[in-house]
Order: structure tokens, then sequence, then C-alpha cells
């Protein structure tokens, strides 16, 4: 591939134009460190500020010398450059899972501190192809087979993915052209691990015309699906779901007439906005809180609580999940609520927990409300010690106030940004 159509590539991801700064995670491979050498090359007119950072995991001997390795080819470049120390795996559940959460968190860490608000990422047409096998094995639906997607946001940060519509054969061409050199991760070939199994079964289905090209081109295809489905979604909510007290209520008959998919989707959704959680629920899980709306009954899945009443289903955090979550005021509680007083001198003793039963003792007219009674209890309030200062969602009362972080839109907005 030619230099100028890689750029082109590479500027075609940014459709509003390339932002004034941008971070870029370099791990010290070929993909990303083709990237570098594209961005670096759009960074001449002095209209791009780029900054390179790399997560050294410290599970290889190699890593901190491959981390050197990039600092050094930043430094010529005249890129600035930071390696980021991962050491809190504890040798329990999935390593490569673990590695990528604690990357992102670490990564948008960073760019927070250096006022960045977009990173690139290296991901190819080849890692798009080996996702949708893994993905195919675990028997993903359309959301799981539309791949890794151009643009997300997470951690407060949007990533990019320019390349992938590119072949890692072609970035290393590339590289090679320029006399840049590369590092190779030994476990590239360690078929322990999942990813390397779907590489070779790549290789080994090419002879029936399935390649990277075109599983790219399927994912996106899924992409687009995805997409019509999340806009489906957000239309159904509109018509059917109100925010009330941080509860998501849904009309049981619109929504019983909706698609399962739909359904699916919705109450998906209305579990990661009210949980915060950036995966969604097991696929079983979700199948019992269907079954529960069409039975008008109820149910649990990821600290969230499905539970049907008065011609609606209420989807609300559950008590158990919040009943230890202790906050001082200077910060949200359970990373959804902002509780605050308008005079702001409160004494130290003050924290903010779940009202519960205790608390629901002292708010006679909390039917009054409309809620159910689990939802009422999963309010925040405010305590000193064991005394109740305020429950201010069911009862504002001398000063005392209780917003949703994000406000209620936001829960529209998430059924579109997934």
């Amino acid at each position: 591939m030619p230099a100028s159509h890689l750029t082109q590539q590479v500027r075609a991801a940014f459709p509003k134009g390339l932002p004034e700064c941008l971070g870029i995670a370099v791990s010290g491979g070929g993909d990303s460190m083709a990237l570098l050498h594209v961005l670096q090359g759009l960074c001449l007119d002095g209209s791009l500020h780029l900054q390179a950072v790399t997560v050294d995991h410290g599970l290889r001997p190699e890593a901190a010398d491959e981390a050197a390795q990039v600092a050094k080819a930043c430094g010529s470049l005249g890129i600035p450059h930071e390696t980021l120390v991962w050491d809190g795996w504890d040798g329990s559940g999935n390593l490569q899972n673990a590695a990528r959460k604690a990357r992102f968190a670490l990564i948008a860490a960073w760019a927070a501190r250096q006022g960045i608000g977009t990173v690139a990422l290296g991901h190819t047409a080849d890692d798009q192809a080996e996702t949708l096998l893994m993905r195919l094995a675990r028997e993903a639906g359309v959301d799981g087979l539309s791949g890794i997607p151009k643009r997300t946001t997470r951690h407060g940060i949007l990533w990019v993915r320019p390349l992938l519509h590119v072949r890692r054969a072609q970035l290393r061409a590339y590289l090679t052209a320029k006399a840049v050199t590369w590092s190779e991760d030994p476990s590239n070939e360690d078929t322990g691990f999942e990813r390397i199994k779907a590489r070779q079964a790549l290789g080994a289905l090419e002879g029936l015309g399935i390649d990277a090209a075109g599983l790219a081109t399927v994912a996106e295809q899924m992409q687009q699906a995805k997409n019509a489905l999340n806009w489906q979604t957000f239309l159904a909510a509109k018509d059917l779901a109100r925010i009330e007290a941080g509860a998501v209520a849904l009309c049981a008959r619109k929504l019983k007439t909706l698609p399962d998919e739909i359904i699916r989707r919705l109450l998906v959704r209305a579990i990661q906005w009210i949980n915060g959680a950036v995966y969604a629920p097991r696929r079983g899980a979700v199948a019992n809180l269907i079954a529960a709306v069409k039975e008008d009954t109820g149910g649990t899945a990821e600290g969230v609580q499905l539970h049907c009443q008065g011609g609606r289903v209420w989807m609300f955090r559950e008590l158990n999940a919040v009943a230890q979550t202790v906050s001082p005021l200077s910060e949200p509680w359970d990373g959804r609520w902002l509780v605050s007083h308008p005079r702001g001198a409160v004494d130290s003793g003050t924290t903010v927990r779940a009202l519960g039963d205790a608390g629901l003792l002292h708010c006679p007219d909390w039917r009054e409300t409309g809620l159910p009674r689990g939802a009422a209890m999963a309010t925040p309030a405010v305590w000193r010690g064991e005394s109740l200062l305020a429950a201010p969602v069911l009862k504002p009362q001398m000063g005392w106030q209780a917003k949703l972080k994000g406000g209620e839109d936001s829960f529209f907005a998430a059924l579109l940004s997934h």
C-alpha cells in the first residue's frame, strides 16, 4: 500500500478533521509503529500535536526494553512519550482481558492528565477478522459480530482506530520501505491464547475464500445492522420509557408489543445505565428478565432489579448492590448520584449511603412518589452516623439536592452510544 494511500486512510478516520491534540497508544509492534509514523507525517505542518504512550504490563522481561525502544523512536520523531506500568494482575482470571481493561484505564487517565480527548489505536483488518472468529465461537449476536468499532467512547475518551481496513502485512511493508524496525511479541506464536488460535484458523480458511478483508466487510455490515437496531431501540425508549428517581420506568403494555431483540436492548442499556458497567450482562440473565416482563414478575441482573407494578416495568438499583456503599459529599455516590447542599457547609461526619429500610421509616409519605419500595430504598440519603439528615430524592428538604450525573437524558443518549 503506497504511503499516500495509508495517509488517506488515517485522515478518513477523522471526518471532521484531526483534533488539535491527539494521543496514540504505541506498543512497539508493527501496527502501532506504522500508525505512529503516518501520524507523525501529519504533524509536520504544526496543526496536530501528537503525544504517544506505551503500557508496560510487566508480564514479559522484554517489555521494559520494548517500551524504551518506543520512547527512543518517539524522541527521534520529536513526539513526547510516556511509559505507564501496570502491576495490578493478581494471577487470577483471564490475563488478556484483565490486561486490556487495565490498558484502557491507564491510557485514559494519562490522556486526561495531558488534556487529550482522543486516542488513536493501531488495530487492523486482521485484528477485526480474528475478533469476528472468536466471537463466532462464542455464538455472539449482532453486536458481537459487529466487531471492533472504528470509534468508541470509554472512560470519557474517544478511541479511534484508523487502520481497520488495512492489512497487517501492508503496514509491515510500509515500515520496511521506510527502514523502520518494530518489535514482535513472542506471545503472537503462543497457541494458548484464543486470538492466536483464531489467527491460525484464519489462515486455514483462506482456501475457502474467507479472508481478513472479507470478514472485516462482514463486521462493517453487522455494525450497520447494530446501528439500525440501536436507533429503533432509541425510538421505542422515547415512546415508552421515563426516568423517575434514577429508575427506568417502562410502559409494560407497549414494551410487550416490541420484538424480543428491541426488548433485550432496552433492558441491557437500562442495566448498564443504572450500574455503570462497560460490558453488557450475560445473555442468559437478560433472557430471564425478558421472560419476567412477559409474565409480569421480576428478577435481578448485575445489581439491577426488575419489578412489574402498576402497568410499568421498573428497573432500578438493587439495594443489596449498594447497601455497603458510603461516599463523602464530595464524590458521586454509586458512581451516578451527586448529592449536595447549596450552602456547602457540612461537617466531615456527614456521608451519603442508601436510604434503606431504616431510612424509609422516616419517610412515611414515600408511596406518594409512585416508586416501588425497592427503588425507594436504593436512592441516596444523607446520614450523620445512624441519624438520617435528608432523603433528597424522595423528600427534598432543607436545601438538600440529589442529581443524576449526566442528567436523565444520559439514559437516552446511551442507547445510541454503544
